[in-house]
């Protein structure tokens, strides 16, 4: 097991390097496991500003389908459509 519990982890960078995204599968103390979506940006020169979001094993679907959902609305309906 990794530092903190993590057990995987990647990262996607915008382009221009304003936003970081990290995607972590942590697992608990009671072995079970979860998502930990990171996003992380320059705070005005002083240090990083991190938000986060856990994703609970029992719930993945659900924000699996409601995500996409959300996706597909900003596809049909963003500025590029």
């Amino acid at each position: 097991m990794g530092i903190r519990g993590e057990l995987f982890t990647c990262k996607a960078t915008t382009s221009g390097g304003k936003r970081t995204y990290f995607f972590n599968v942590k697992e608990n103390r009671q072995g079970d496991l979860f998502l930990n979506v990171v996003e992380s940006k320059e705070h005005g020169g002083t240090g990083f500003e991190r938000h986060s979001i856990v994703i609970f094993e029992e719930d993945m679907d659900l924000f699996t389908r409601e995500i996409q959902k959300s996706l597909d609305y900003i596809r049909e309906n963003g500025k590029g459509h």
